[in-house]
């Protein structure tokens, strides 16, 4: 039996895919693990109770302060020695003077090729302690082969260390119910007028939603009358003043719409209402959105590069985001064609088949096991 630690500091604070990953993780682990011990590590007092005697195999740990310069170092560290694990797990970032073999999930390095979509702070951060576990990890798990071959290329990684695991989605990302009834009342809740583009990812410059605005204008000039609007889901994180700048100055400004933060729920009701998908993100790991607006029925377009192939497959319209015009072509082309929707809508279904939380898990559990075995 092995005693496991997990770092779930992530399950609280609305940080998108990192939350998404290690919650559903740790719930995978739960349905197919009853043998081994578990330790989870929290810095949110809510979210520690929620998940206190949830699994009886598994233990809570609370240990303020959230900021992560004292959370990984010293608290964590010091945990551990306190109370030793046989494995440490975490995202991104291992306590530098870890006691246990540490199994790194590090989802992508777009701190490393598109430094100018960070903070200086948070990217010279992120160089310096990323590339310090990844090199010093027992094994190191990644969300994509992509970002895998990245891995491996980018910081001369050993190939046997480095496991593919892949996201799926939840199962409330259904395209059911899909009514009439639910489609108004999550227009009205947002005061969206008429039918929608969606876009769903945090504020930030990685996402490439000034590029997507502009691409937007374009679309309405070739519309005529109505265009649908634009919804932008996600929470501001850093740098984001551009794109609301960009609205601003727009006389079509009223027919933009964000949202901040959405629950899961509401989100995948805005999926299923959305006439369009639109992710033209310039680079993910992985790159849950569209997995899930595929799941909720939404047809879908995104960037032709990074993991976002390999992800959707032939289930999407696939664009270059430098190009704000084959992203507003892209997006003419499926608003107006309701027999290219429908296509779309049939293959991404079909396409989110292919991925599965208990299969992650299961990978997830041997690879712990791996990481033990180096001690």
């Amino acid at each position: 039996m092995m005693h496991i630690g997990i770092d779930a500091h992530a399950i609280g604070a609305q940080q998108g895919g990192n939350e998404t990953y290690i919650r559903n993780l740790i719930r995978a682990l739960a349905e197919i693990d009853a043998e081994n011990r578990y330790t989870l590590y929290f810095n949110r007092i809510e979210a520690a109770r929620e998940w206190t005697g949830r699994f009886p195999n598994f233990d809570v740990r609370l240990l303020p302060p959230p900021t992560p310069l004292i959370r990984v170092p010293i608290a964590l560290a010091y945990e551990l020695r306190r109370r030793p694990v046989d494995v440490l797990h975490v995202q991104f970032t291992a306590p530098p003077l870890c006691p246990a073999p540490v199994v790194a999930t590090i989802h992508d390095l777009a701190f490393e090729h598109f430094p100018e979509t960070f903070t200086r702070r948070g990217r010279m951060q992120l160089r310096l302690t990323v590339r310090w576990t990844a090199r010093r990890a027992a094994r190191i798990v990644t969300v994509s082969e992509f970002s895998r071959r990245d891995l491996i290329r980018t910081y001369g990684l050993g190939s046997e260390r480095v496991v593919v695991t892949h996201n799926a989605v939840e199962p409330h990302f259904t395209a059911q119910p899909a009514h009439a009834f639910e489609a108004r009342e999550i227009r009205r809740r947002f005061g969206i007028g008429r039918d929608f583009l969606l876009a769903v990812g945090s504020l930030q410059p990685r996402k490439n939603l000034v590029r997507l605005l502009a691409a937007y204008e374009n679309l309405r000039s070739a519309w005529g009358d109505a265009p649908p609007q634009l919804v932008l889901v996600g929470r501001p994180l850093w740098l984001y003043r551009d794109i609301f700048a960009q609205i601003g100055r727009k006389a079509w400004a009223g027919d933009v719409i964000a949202t901040g933060y959405v629950g899961d729920e509401e989100l995948a009701a805005l999926y299923r209402a959305a006439l369009l998908f639109v992710y033209p993100s310039l680079f993910e790991g992985f790159g849950l959105p569209p997995l899930e607006a595929m799941a909720c029925g939404a047809p879908v377009v995104t960037s032709n590069t990074s993991s976002l192939p390999e992800v959707v497959g032939d289930a999407a319209l696939l664009v270059d985001p430098a190009d704000e015009r084959a992203i507003a072509e892209a997006m003419l082309a499926g608003a107006r064609n309701q027999a290219l929707r429908e296509k779309l809508r049939a293959a991404g279904l079909q396409r989110v088949q292919h991925f599965s939380w208990r299969t992650t898990a299961e990978r997830t559990l041997e690879v712990y096991g791996e990481a033990a075995s180096t001690s």
